[in-house]
């Protein structure tokens, strides 16, 4: 099991409109991601600098972050290009980030 880490940019304003938008992931999306390695998911907001921090837990060697080509992931990137901070394909700006401490 590998896990992976990454920080994205919410547009100040958006936090209620995220979480809603997330709260009804689309069931083909979530499958999606299942299919993928994807077997836990979770996003943490810091209000203070509208950062997102997301964490996944993945098998395999891809993740979220290597379907950028599937036609659900650039639909779902057109839905939240409106709220947060994009690129010119209007997928999210994302960092990853390197773990330097892991307890289990």
């Amino acid at each position: 099991m590998q896990r992976l880490a990454f920080k994205m940019k919410l547009n100040s304003g958006q936090k209620d409109a995220y979480k809603k938008r997330h709260d009804e992931l689309w069931p083909e999306l979530k499958q999606l991601l299942k299919n993928n390695g994807v077997s836990e998911y979770s996003i943490f907001l810091d209000e203070e600098t509208c950062t997102l921090f997301a964490f996944q837990k993945i098998s395999g060697e891809g993740g979220s972050q290597d379907l950028a080509n599937n036609e659900i992931v650039k639909k779902w990137w057109d839905f939240m290009a409106d709220i947060m901070e994009t690129n010119s394909d209007n997928s999210p700006v994302s960092i990853p980030l390197e773990e330097v401490f892991y307890m289990k």
